[in-house]
């Protein structure tokens, strides 16, 4: 990978510092003092005169937000230091290509491209952070994990008078080959991105607006996971895997594969109170651009012969694979909401217009061309929200609709209704919702297919009851789902490669989530536990591990006439055992299999988080249980964990 520039990147967070200094210095307005102090000689700006506000509040009339987070307990948790905070399968570095490891129902009706191997470290552009700020407010971060892991992002945004606030934050991170590594430098994963961002009040409160424009460059080395040598089988034949920990000693299927996903979007979302709060008009402006590109320049060994990590036979170009996909799409939303003490509603219409362009390198020489015709049409959907709320009893709807008049029976839909009495809340979701394009049809080098699915149909029950008892907090979610026409990728006949997309019959499964937290003083004590039954190996579509659980026990303090708040602990996490889902690099796919299962080995961490003022830092031994039992554990068939080592955080935000 000699195109990546991690080496600069490991040496550029320095150089950025003395920016980030530099910038909370110079990007003050004329006249205003490095600190402004009341009465009591204390900083007047902080935490507490920053406000976030996003997307969601103004479609809800929320003009205040919520304040900055300045807590300390998930900064050295790694899943929070991603866009998508939700357990995840990965390919067993950060970076790499992952996936949701729990269940969660689609709410996306229409055309999607199906590529989400990298949705975890994209921005949602409906999710940014606007800010309504009384002074500048700096923000940077800097997480290293020696020698592999690295985390850089720096964000600014001020107020130009009282209406008007403006930012920008720009992100960097990347990690180094843990395994199979042919220097300590070997780069597997590289991501950037730029944000700017606006937010706009007029004088007479009626008019508000929202928009940003985001850039996301991501690169991933494809090593299609560790090539089990003669001397890691035993007398049968049988591999084992208890070494295959050798990490930077072991053997790769793939030495040149490379993934790309490129993203661009330009978001603006613009309300105008017509009648106060009762009506309001609002427009939502999107515009989005994918690509994702997959290239080897050795799909075929010296020998002459195909790598054995791809199907026997290679469809268009022995001499590179080059797999290409660019998805366009455009959406424009009007609808009018309004809101009273007791009543909210929400009622819109969308039209999107998308379009695809799929490409792969053909002959010898390989020349990029067309393998399927491109794909572009104009959708209509038409939705709403309606909410009612009486002391503790709150009732609300909501639902979207893209209809199909051509076949009614493929009408898209997703309702759901949602009740709360007190400690208890319910939710019914019904769901119809049509394959991705990707899960419609693919032409590349290795695969190849052309479907008809029936639209994926989900009728899910959710129960919901929280209460906090004196020092615990207790938290429960009971979920059933009865799936029918679920769609997913399976393994070929031989059970080592993708077979493609299929789609399953009907079946039904349960899952319980639970969430405890005690405080005994200074000592604190949390778990959280997902129980699922019916997505296990006996499941032909859907596999989810039977258990996944993460504790924390941390103490926590002032010391130095609290002038330093600090915790030290230990958290870990455990999954059951599974029959994990596989990767195909070159679809961006993972697959259901059956050849290999992951043991429950638990991941143990230990850490000491420290809050001085504004900064904000951690140290972190991650997987100090290595082995014990073993030395290392798998995150997908035959891809190792990362194995032990020292995590070092900084958080710092700038007030003035």
């Amino acid at each position: 990978m000699s195109d990546f520039s991690l080496p600069a990147l490991f040496k550029m967070p320095a150089r950025l510092l003395l920016a980030v200094l530099l910038l909370s210095l110079g990007l003050r307005p004329a006249g205003v003092r490095a600190q402004i102090l009341d009465d009591s000689t204390q900083n007047r700006y902080g935490a507490r005169t920053t406000f976030i506000l996003k997307e969601r509040n103004l479609l809800r009339e929320d003009t205040v937000g919520r304040m900055i987070d300045t807590t300390l307990t998930r900064l050295p948790q790694q899943r929070y230091w991603t866009h998508d905070t939700t357990f995840q399968q990965n390919l067993g570095n950060f970076g790499t290509a992952s996936r949701p490891l729990l269940w969660e129902p689609n709410r996306q009706l229409g055309a999607r491209l199906g590529r989400h191997a990298f949705d975890q470290y994209a921005r949602d552009a409906a999710d940014i952070n606007y800010y309504d700020t009384r002074s500048p407010y700096t923000f940077f971060r800097f997480f290293q994990g020696n020698p592999y892991e690295q985390v850089f992002e720096l964000g600014y945004t001020r107020s130009l008078k009282r209406r008007l606030n403006v930012g920008f934050n720009y992100e960097r991170f990347g990690s180094y080959k843990s395994v199979a590594a042919t220097s300590t430098r070997s780069g597997q994963t590289e991501h950037s991105n730029f944000l700017l961002f606006a937010r706009y009040e007029s004088p007479n409160n009626r008019y508000r607006a929202m928009g940003n424009f985001s850039t996301a460059r991501h690169t991933a080395a494809e090593q299609g996971g560790i090539v089990p040598q003669v001397a890691d089988t035993t007398d049968s034949g049988q591999v084992d895997l208890t070494q295959l920990f050798d990490y930077q000693r072991e053997v790769v299927n793939l030495t040149t594969a490379k993934n790309r996903d490129d993203r661009d979007r330009v978001h603006l979302l613009h309300s105008y109170r017509l009648l106060g709060r009762g009506l309001t008009a609002f427009h939502v402006f999107d515009w989005s651009r994918q690509l994702n590109k997959y290239t080897d320049t050795k799909p075929v060994l010296a020998s002459g012969v195909v790598n054995p990590f791809y199907p026997a036979s290679v469809r268009l170009s022995t001499a590179a694979t080059d797999d290409r996909a660019e998805f366009r799409q455009l959406e424009n939303t009007v609808g009018v909401m309004g809101q009273s003490a007791a009543v909210q509603y929400r009622i819109y219409a969308r039209q999107r217009i998308y379009s695809l362009e799929t490409k792969a390198a053909i002959g010898v020489p390989a020349v990029v061309r067309d393998t399927i015709d491109g794909r572009s049409s104009s959708q209509y959907f038409f939705g709403g929200t309606a909410a009612f709320q009486y002391r503790q009893f709150a009732v609300e709807t909501a639902g979207e609709i893209k209809p199909d008049l051509k076949d009614p029976t493929q009408t898209e839909y997703w309702l759901s209704g949602r009740t709360r009495l007190g400690l208890f809340s319910g939710e019914v979701l019904l769901t119809s919702v049509a394959p991705t394009l990707t899960e419609q049809q693919f032409s590349g080098n290795h695969f190849v297919w052309n479907t008809n699915f029936d639209n994926v149909q989900v009728q899910q029950f959710r129960v919901r009851a929280a209460r906090q008892v004196g020092i615990h907090q207790l938290e429960a979610v009971g979920t059933v789902a009865n799936v029918v026409n679920y769609i997913y990728y399976g393994a070929a006949a031989d059970g080592q490669h993708l077979g493609g997309p299929r789609q399953a019959g009907a079946f039904q499964f349960t899952s319980l989530m639970a969430r405890y937290h005690v405080t005994i003083g200074h000592l604190n004590f949390e778990n959280q536990a997902t129980y699922t039954v019916g997505a296990g190996p006996d499941n032909e579509a859907l596999r989810i591990p039977t258990l996944v659980g993460e504790s924390r026990l941390y103490y926590q303090g002032k010391v130095f006439k609290n002038a330093l708040f600090g915790q030290v602990g230990v958290q870990a996490y455990f999954q059951s055992r599974w029959k994990a889902y596989d990767y195909s690099p070159s679809t961006q796919q993972f697959f259901v299999q059956d050849h290999f299962t992951i043991r429950n080995t638990p991941v143990v961490d230990v850490f000491v988080n420290a809050d001085i003022k504004t900064v904000g830092v951690f140290f972190k031994m991650a997987y100090v249980n290595q082995f014990v039992p073993q030395n290392g554990y798998y995150t997908a068939p035959f891809y190792a964990g990362l194995p032990r080592r020292l995590e070092f955080g900084l958080r710092w935000q700038f007030f003035n």
